[in-house]
């Protein structure tokens, strides 16, 4: 496996198969780190890492902060809040002082796609995409193929299908990219106001009813609306939307008896899944939060310099 020469992650769309695969072996190593008694490695002994989120954020600044941790890294959190944003600093500014404070890792969550790019061609210290505006959310595409993989054992030639809000989600854009790039047949499904046709130029396949695709679907991962960077309604109502295309308990009976079920929150219970369906047996969807801490502890190994890790 070649090495990662990589200082930062921005997206998925960049990086090749290989790369990719580098991520999740690196991953698979590090997840037996959480399975200990002693859940800690100096991997990053003597880095700081900032968590700099612009936007609110629960499970994923706890998941690096926890991966940080783990690796023996110092770790400063940081919000939009409590930042000299709110006095007029620029986001180039506030990094820059971060960085002259000799900020190894700088984990950055913004609203406007193309923050994390901006920081990276400016600074010397290393930026990883947590999330930027409706662009990407690596971390989340890489620690949902590495759900898939240790669930099924493989990525290649499975069915899998992404419904909901596809327009305004970064999620889905970063599953596009991990998944096609593996193997993997990839059908978006929600109304066509959120799911348009343009999006078949990804190399992936539109589906406007869920009904259509539920009996060939490998994995099924379900997305909420993402009402806060919408600025008109896209479809008539939520009642319209749970009867077309929610993941209900009726809808779930004709999945294969094998397919998985994720989702990468916050879960709107009743709308877009059922709390049933959420909370049953097929459901990954804690094993995804398990898997995006080993995700992240390997990004930010190899980001910082690390070899990758491979059996």
């Amino acid at each position: 496996m070649s090495r990662w020469t990589r200082k930062d992650l921005i997206g998925l769309d960049d990086l090749s198969a290989e790369e990719i695969c580098n991520v999740l072996e690196t991953a698979r190593a590090f997840k037996g780190v959480g399975e200990r008694s002693l859940k800690k490695v100096p991997a990053l002994r003597g880095r700081t890492l900032v968590n700099f989120f612009v936007e609110p954020s629960t499970r994923t600044r706890t998941s690096f902060e926890l991966a940080a941790m783990r690796l023996s890294a110092d770790v400063v959190n940081i919000s939009a809040g409590a930042s000299s944003l709110q006095k007029g600093e620029t986001l180039k500014d506030t990094a820059l002082n971060l960085q002259a404070l000799r900020a190894d890792i700088i984990v950055l969550r913004h609203s406007s796609a193309g923050a994390s790019r901006f920081l990276a061609d400016r600074l010397g210290a290393s930026i990883i995409n947590a999330g930027d505006g409706a662009h990407e959310h690596p971390t989340q595409g890489l620690l949902d193929a590495f759900t898939i993989l240790q669930k099924r054992g493989k990525i290649e030639n499975l069915h899998v299908a992404i419904v909901g809000d596809i327009l305004f989600s970064r999620v889905a854009r970063s599953n596009m990219y991990a998944l096609t790039k593996l193997g993997a047949r990839i059908t978006l499904v929600g109304p066509s106001t959120l799911v348009p046709r343009a999006f078949e130029k990804l190399g992936v396949h539109v589906a406007h009813k869920l009904d259509d695709v539920l009996e060939s679907v490998d994995v099924i991962n379900v997305l909420r609306i993402q009402h806060e960077r919408q600025r008109k309604e896209y479809f008539p109502g939520l009642g319209e939307y749970i009867s077309l295309f929610g993941l209900t308990k009726q809808r779930v009976a004709r999945l294969k008896p094998d397919c998985l079920i994720m989702h990468p929150g916050p879960i709107n219970r009743g709308v877009e899944i059922d709390s049933d369906v959420a909370d049953g047996p097929r459901s990954v969807i804690l094993d995804q939060v398990t898997n995006g801490l080993a995700v992240r502890m390997a990004v930010l190994y190899l980001c910082a310099g690390g070899v990758g890790l491979s059996s």
